[in-house]
């Protein structure tokens, strides 16, 4: 059964969409190469081939406006004139703006942006001197055999003389094809996964029954004709190996394969390159490698996440239906069965799991790549010299995660280039390079993906913002007393604050780092400041590799269940309520040679000899660069959760993030650390305590008593 037209059309489009975004970045990269080096005809050559291709593929979508602009640039990128490369630069990166307004307005069918400016600056390129339009090379269309432009011919004969395989590619399309302009950006799409197109007939959107194209592959004619073999779009399509010349000027001995057909074996495939016809290349003796890249929509890799999520919730119902069955039938022959049973299905299923979650995870570079141009147009903006580093680009994490990192990043690196780098005078003065250096770093730690942002400037003056937080009323003088350098940074993150002295189209406004707190409280992640004064400033950010399942540790507050991540806990200790003290208005605990904060999940113990004496369980937690203890009553124990979000009715409180259950059918609330510390931190003493055990008390019941797990007892 074959999906209907409008599916197809659907289906094409996204591809385009997502194959166009991958063209504008490549465009934005070239154009800032260009810039720092005018005279480099490779990046021009890529620059064109990054255009050309968004025109074509443009055309075959539909999309006019885009593809007559991109066609008139490129006309442009072919002109060979010293007199306009150094303008070249800047009318690419403007280009490529309006490329991805132009992307945004199809996408969302919104109303499209007016692309006139960039269509006078490149006429103004094409006939400097004047205010002309770019002619459009005339008779393209009227061609009735396939046509190489100049520039495709450099990029065939280049990848001739690097030694790369060219095959020149005939598709015959279906004459039952109603769409045969999506047929053939469907076929360019489909063999661009086998290697580079160089070249495509007809290039624009000429109503033609086929397509032709030079490929550089070094995949076999057949895995390049299989690839070619779309129900409904291809009737039959021709391989050949390049020789020289177009392909109107050669002879070619290929007969049409038909889907299910091989070409017979031939030795022409062995002395590829030496003749002067191209030949027709046989089926490999062997099985052709399969292509291992497949694109899915991330929803349904979701999808399978949920039902692992699921099967390791049935795991957790196994285990203890098997320990109620060692309890009831302690001798039984069968015990040592399902054990055996059991650990095999747990080490499938972590292998499962690990599988799906490494289909989820991308390299950073993806998230990294966008910031040159950001870097480049800050700088520009504020009228300063700035080198970008950016080390880790190998760094995997969830698609996810990264998707909502994008903003926030964006922030702290416009903030960093706006107020923590120094003016080149100013950095002169200071005995420093004129020249500002911003780095982004990325690395695995642990079970966590730290990204830093880091500047040369500087730093943070914390007096500064204490004033200015002050000024704002953002906090009462009481209430800045109290605060430690390190709270004090914090407050850069509320919302409306600014240390800026005027508004600017950078700063000044108060909007931009509190998104970055946000979101990361979103994605349970933590951020860190260090700051040195002349020196620099780095923004440490801590995030989970996943947010779906997490190793948690379970705890009981007054017959309720609580859960939070296993990696945030430093320690476990165990004291008595004898050994807590009130030290300014806060619950402490002499732990070794520290001073521990702690914060009281439950009701405190009513005064008496009783209480005194009562034992209670500490979680030292860590939450940025603080550490904090947490008094619980019981320990449960570890286990695999998975997050099962709540809504606005179920739990109306920041300090719960999501809920789970457990094998016998318990709830658990996982608590939010970050909404805690804040909490306690703005509440302080006795305040704190009655707050924090009002809201905990909405948690569902314990049940029956559980068997405490003593891990770290004294």
């Amino acid at each position: 059964m074959t999906s209907p037209p409008e599916d197809r059309t659907t289906e094409l489009r996204e591809l385009f969409f997502e194959s166009a975004a991958e063209l504008v970045q490549r465009l934005n990269e070239q154009a800032m190469r260009l810039e720092k080096s005018p005279g480099d005809l490779e990046a021009v050559r890529s620059l064109r081939r990054a255009v050309h291709t968004l025109k074509g593929d443009a055309a075959a979508c539909g999309f006019r406006e885009l593809s007559e602009l991109a066609h008139e640039f490129e006309d442009v990128l072919t002109l060979e004139n010293p007199a306009i490369a150094p303008l070249v630069p800047d009318v690419a990166l403007r280009a490529a703006d309006v490329f991805t307004a132009l992307l945004e307005g199809y996408r969302r069918k919104k109303k499209l942006p007016d692309i006139g400016p960039l269509r006078a600056e490149i006429a103004r390129l094409a006939h400097p001197g004047t205010d002309g339009v770019v002619e459009k090379k005339p008779g393209k269309r009227a061609l009735p055999v396939a046509h190489w432009s100049e520039y495709e011919r450099m990029a065939i004969d280049k990848a001739l003389e690097a030694g790369q395989r060219v095959y020149h590619v005939r598709v015959q399309l279906d004459p039952q094809c109603a769409m045969p302009i999506a047929a053939r950006q469907m076929i360019k799409v489909a063999l661009s996964a086998l290697g580079e197109v160089l070249a495509v007939y007809p290039s624009d959107d000429a109503v033609v029954n086929r397509v032709e194209i030079a490929l550089a592959s070094d995949k076999s004619a057949e895995q390049i004709r299989t690839r070619c073999r779309i129900p409904t779009v291809a009737q039959s399509a021709r391989v050949a190996l390049w020789q020289g010349g177009t392909p109107a000027e050669t002879k070619t001995a290929t007969a049409s394969a038909e889907p299910g057909t091989a070409s017979p074996s031939s030795a022409a495939d062995r002395k590829a390159g030496s003749g002067a016809m191209p030949e027709d290349l046989p089926a490999s003796t062997a099985a052709p490698a399969s292509d291992n890249t497949l694109r899915v929509d991330a929803e349904k890799i979701d999808n399978v996440l949920n039902l692992v999520g699921e099967l390791i919730l049935a795991k957790s119902m196994w285990q203890q239906m098997l320990h109620e069955f060692a309890r009831r039938f302690p001798k039984d022959d069968l015990q040592g069965k399902f054990s055996d049973v059991m650990a095999f299905q747990a080490r499938a299923l972590n292998d499962l799991q690990r599988s799906v979650m490494k289909i989820r995870m991308v390299p950073v570079e993806q998230l990294f790549r966008r910031f040159p141009r950001v870097v480049r147009d800050v700088a520009r903006l504020c009228g300063k010299e700035i080198e970008l580093v950016v080390k880790g680009v190998d760094t995997d994490l969830d698609k996810r995660i990264l998707d909502a990192l994008a903003e926030p990043l964006t922030h702290l690196v416009r903030n960093a280039i706006g107020h923590g780098i120094e003016s080149g005078e100013e950095r002169v003065r200071a005995g420093k390079r004129a020249q500002g250096t911003l780095r982004l770093n990325a690395y695995h730690q642990g079970n966590q993906v730290v990204i830093e942002v880091s500047d040369d400037g500087h730093g943070i003056a914390v007096e500064k913002v204490r004033q200015r937080a002050l000024s704002q009323g953002l906090l009462s003088a009481e209430e800045a007393g109290l605060l430690t350098d390190g709270e004090t940074l914090d407050l850069i993150f509320r919302p409306g604050f600014s240390t800026a002295a005027e508004i600017t189209e950078l700063s000044g406004r108060g909007v931009g780092l509190d998104v970055v707190q946000s979101v990361l409280e979103r994605l349970k992640g933590t951020v860190q400041i260090d700051t040195e004064a002349g020196r620099g400033t780095t923004f440490r950010l801590r995030l989970p590799l996943t947010l779906a399942i997490i190793k948690a540790l379970l705890f009981g507050v007054e017959r309720r269940l609580y859960a939070i991540p296993l990696n945030s806990v430093v320690e476990i200790a165990r004291t008595v309520e004898d050994e807590v003290h009130r030290v300014e208005n806060y619950e402490v605990l002499q732990l070794r040679n520290q001073v521990l904060p702690l914060l009281r999940l439950g009701a405190p113990p009513p005064p008496g000899a009783d209480s005194a004496g009562r034992k209670i369980f500490v979680l030292v937690t860590s939450s940025g660069d603080r550490k904090f203890g947490l008094m619980v009553d019981t320990l449960v124990g570890e286990e695999e959760l998975v997050i099962k979000a709540l809504d606005d009715q179920s739990i109306s409180t920041e300090l719960v993030s999501g809920a789970s259950i457990l094998g016998d059918g318990r709830v658990v609330l996982i608590l939010n650390l970050l909404a805690l510390v804040e909490r306690f931190t703005k509440a302080r003493g006795n305040a704190a305590d009655s707050r924090l055990a009002g809201v905990l008390r909405a948690a569902p019941d314990l049940g029956p008593p559980t068997r405490t797990i003593a891990r770290g007892q004294a």
